[in-house]
């Protein structure tokens, strides 16, 4: 039980507590955005209404409400809550929470709803020893990732949960929230006697990329500057000043497939502005440009090919002039590798016929050099017939007489690779 003391204290936190989190809805009638998954009599919303909540992991984009969501439900669930967060929680915590659980169950037949916010960080172990709990139902799993889960949970726990992916918030979504915590007068901004023209709104709302975090910290910042300067009016430029705007792309993550993937198939395509665009998203967001330049090396092989030789040039001319400069000034050298590669005629041909004898391989295996074509280096290998019957081209070519010589394996005989 709560003394005096400790709701005081939980008073002063909540007050001094970034407005991002103290503008957190409570409801579902107070969250914007996600109706794909949360509007009236979608699956998720009867099962929260419904306090028949399955094991879910929640996969989305920062700032799109992953976190908000799992605090609705533990506002509307008779099922004790509880949260932690993967990188400071391990198996240790983990083991008296279920210990707990169980005799809860047990005693009461009251179920535990465990939300675990970036379960991506926790590693096959750690997943390992949840996946019996939640399997027997001791634990109901609400998992929040901003990563893939098909690449970052485990498979058996992944194939016991239900996968809602929560979309980018559209400047829309954004705007209601930015609108609900300047009126708020109890969490928000609404005690403050402010002026945010609804063209500043709309731009913070356009450039939080989707973030209602990165959105609500703005403004807050904003408002901040603009009473230091004793202005009451919060202007574009305050929330320019307070905005560090992050693109939202992770080297290590999804978003850096999924972008170097647009570049390739943007070159592919034959869309020079498409390429210029996903070449400068990742350039401006940290990418080490000789990775982007390593990429556009493979394309000049595999997607252009002997259509235009000269591609492979130009791409390994741009990867050695990038690696001589380096960042920002490469940016236009590999700008200039894109629109030519982009421009360039396209076969694969090249690639297809690699591929096909990469099949032959398997399919064969290690086939020895034929004798006629091995090399005769001792007189035991002449012997065993190391190089009889080769025929020296150019003996015959001087004659004008033509080759008739077979340089695969028997079993390859009349294979062809490389169909032009």
């Amino acid at each position: 039980m709560k003394d005096l003391f400790d709701a005081k204290m939980e008073e002063d936190k909540k007050r001094t507590a970034p407005l991002a989190d103290r503008m957190r809805p409570d409801s579902l009638s107070d969250f914007f955005g996600q109706e794909q998954i949360i509007g009236q009599g979608k699956i998720l919303r009867q099962a929260i209404e419904g306090d028949s909540l399955p094991s879910i992991i929640f996969w989305g984009p920062p700032g799109s409400g992953k976190t908000t969501l799992a605090r609705i439900i533990a506002t509307m669930t008779n099922a004790n809550f509880i949260s932690f967060h993967a990188v400071t929680s391990g198996v240790q915590i983990l083991r008296k929470v279920i210990e707990e659980a169980e005799e809860r169950q047990r005693l009461y037949g009251k179920r535990t709803i465990l939300f675990i916010d970036e379960i991506h960080r926790w590693n096959k172990t750690q997943q390992d020893a949840l996946l019996p709990h939640v399997e027997n139902g001791t634990i109901t799993l609400i998992g929040a990732t901003t990563e893939n889960p098909s690449f970052e949970v485990v498979g058996a726990l992944l194939s016991r949960c239900r996968v809602f992916t929560l979309e980018r918030l559209h400047p829309n979504h954004i705007r209601k929230i930015l609108e609900r915590a300047l009126k708020n007068r109890t969490a928000g901004l609404g005690g403050e006697s402010l002026l945010v023209a609804d063209s500043t709104l709309d731009y913070l709302s356009k450039v939080s990329n989707g973030d209602a975090r990165v959105a609500l910290n703005a403004i807050e910042l904003a408002v901040q500057s603009a009473k230091r300067q004793k202005s009451h009016d919060v202007t574009k430029q305050h929330i320019e000043e307070a905005l560090q705007t992050t693109l939202r792309y992770d080297k290590g993550g999804e978003e850096h497939f999924n972008i170097i993937s647009a570049l390739h198939k943007s070159l592919r395509g034959s869309d020079a502005n498409a390429a210029l665009y996903w070449l400068a998203r990742m350039l401006e967001a940290g990418e080490d440009p000789l990775y982007v330049a390593r990429r556009m090396v493979r394309f000049a092989s595999e997607d252009i090919g002997l259509a235009d030789p000269n591609a492979l040039t130009i791409a390994v001319a741009g990867y050695q002039a990038s690696h001589f400069i380096g960042m920002p000034e490469c940016n236009v050298i590999l700008s200039e590798v894109a629109v030519y590669l982009a421009r360039a005629p396209k076969s694969n041909t090249l690639y297809e016929a690699y591929c096909r004898v990469q099949k032959d391989i398997r399919d064969f295996g290690s086939l020895p050099v034929p004798l006629h074509i091995r090399n005769a280096e001792t007189g035991l290998m002449k012997d065993l017939g190391y190089g009889e019957g080769y025929k020296y081209n150019p003996n015959f070519e001087k004659k004008g007489e033509k080759v008739d010589q077979e340089y695969l394996p028997p079993e390859l005989k009349d294979k062809n690779y490389f169909v032009d």
